[in-house]
């Protein structure tokens, strides 16, 4: 999928806010000042702060360094399963009042009247769309068309979620969000299966589940020939093949490396291979 199929506001590349606690809107502030205008966040507070992420674009749009026209949010709806005590919707309510009321609490942390992308954070079973995937998704659609958010999502899906989802006639949707793993094959069937609808595919723990690539003498050479790192090189793969990466390093020198991975070259030879380990 090459970026002109994007939806327009879409970056080429996402910071992601998992797991930084008290140090979320401080980081937030500081991926946004190295360049990043596309923010990943959650409203699932067990892994997620994101009021955090909210005081951090407000800190951001406070000095100058960004505007809220110019970024793209991205947060995510998350059933109680996946949730702690600190929930964010009422336990005892409609799913469908749930994703309501997840919405309205997310903009009110994030400082908005809309976000760019909502998403559903997980499907409630791992072994196919149920019906109760069926019911957040209507919800989550009339989220998107009255208005607070632009694009939906899907996250942590396999292929059969896709498929069965699809075949219940629903709406499919504009992104599909996945840990990616080189030794199951980049996630290549979903790929392919978004790739064939036009969906954006992000990828995530591009670094963290694939070591074994980032240690690989392929990477090693291409490193040695472009003075680049091995992050970068994986980075640069993974625009390549269509993909929209999520980083969520903390470190400014890492994050500024991460976006200079856009102008990394890398021969369609080097791409298949990587693609092939």
């Amino acid at each position: 999928m090459t970026p002109a199929q994007r939806p327009r506001s879409a970056p080429d590349f996402l910071y992601g806010t998992a797991w930084k606690e008290d140090r979320t809107a401080a980081l937030t502030e500081l991926a946004l000042r190295a360049g990043f205008r596309g923010i990943d966040t959650a409203n699932q507070r067990r892994h997620y702060f994101e009021a955090g992420v909210g005081q951090g674009l407000a800190a951001a749009y406070r000095a100058g360094v960004v505007t809220r026209a110019d970024l793209f949010l991205q947060t995510k709806f998350t059933y109680q399963g996946g949730q702690d005590h600190r929930l964010p919707y009422d336990p005892t309510a409609s799913l469908s009042t749930q994703v309501a009321q997840s919405m309205a609490s997310s903009l009110e942390h994030l400082g908005t009247d809309y976000v760019d992308s909502y998403v559903l954070h997980g499907p409630s079973s791992g072994y196919g769309w149920s019906h109760h995937d069926v019911e957040v998704w209507a919800a989550m659609i009339k989220e998107r068309d009255t208005g607070r958010t632009r694009f939906l999502g899907v996250s942590n899906v396999s292929l059969q979620h896709l498929e069965q989802m699809v075949a219940t006639g629903a709406e499919p949707p504009a992104f599909v969000q996945n840990r990616c793993f080189a030794r199951l094959g980049w996630d290549g069937d979903v790929r392919a299966f978004c790739a064939a609808r036009r969906i954006v595919y992000q990828g995530f723990s591009l670094l963290t589940a694939n070591p074994e690539v980032l240690r690989d003498r392929l990477v090693a050479r291409i490193v040695a020939r472009t003075r680049a790192t091995p992050a970068q090189v994986v980075f640069r793969f993974a625009q390549a093949i269509g993909m929209l990466p999520l980083t969520g390093t903390t470190d400014a020198e890492h994050m500024k490396q991460d976006l200079a991975s856009r102008d990394l070259s890398l021969s369609a030879d080097e791409v298949r291979a990587i693609e092939s380990l």
